[in-house]
């Protein structure tokens, strides 16, 4: 799904894209991506909190992009009328100007387009193997049941009734034994 905003330094732009994240924790998909970025980087400065859930995505990427970067794939965001979708997302500005250097060189490890190295593809294959084995179908154990039915009155026929009751079928129920007390 392709989205395309326009003119997202002005009122009307955020206005459109404040009513488009309504609904929506990102851009496109679950998950923070690329389109996020794209966007992101074709906002000159923070929103104002007029616009809450543009100022509310904002914030939230702000922060992703400080602690660990955006990694999904998107799926061809455009913005137009502000910067030029290629530049905005190669050149995504900085979050903050008082920026020190080195909080510049922590900016070395966060990967803000998705490209794993091998340690992490083979970590997330790991996760991806102990996912897949814990969400095997276990098979449940036995339970017993003890199952107490009780006449309306002294004309119940109990040997009927149980008949009815044992009628039920369902996948792994087995009937035991049965009890008639006078």
């Amino acid at each position: 799904m392709a989205v395309t905003f326009y003119d997202l330094s002005s009122a009307s732009g955020l206005k459109k894209l404040d009513e488009y994240l309504l609904t929506r924790s990102y851009i496109t998909g679950y998950q923070a991506s690329k389109d996020d970025l794209t966007v992101y980087s074709a906002l000159a400065t923070a929103p104002s909190d007029t616009y809450v859930n543009v100022s509310r995505w904002y914030k939230h990427i702000d922060a992703l992009l400080r602690i660990s970067g955006v990694s999904g794939e998107g799926s061809g965001v455009t913005v137009e009328g502000s910067l030029v979708a290629e530049e905005a997302v190669a050149t995504p500005p900085a979050a903050d100007s008082k920026a020190t250097a080195a909080e510049d060189d922590d900016d070395d490890d966060v990967d803000l387009f998705g490209e794993e190295t091998e340690e992490e593809k083979k970590a997330a294959e790991e996760r991806a193997a102990a996912v897949k084995a814990s969400a095997k179908k276990k098979e449940s154990g036995k339970s017993s049941v003890l199952l107490d039915v009780k006449p309306w009155d002294d004309e119940t026929d109990m040997k009927k009734l149980e008949e009815s009751v044992r009628s039920v079928q369902m996948e792994g129920l087995l009937w035991g034994a049965s009890k008639l007390s006078h």
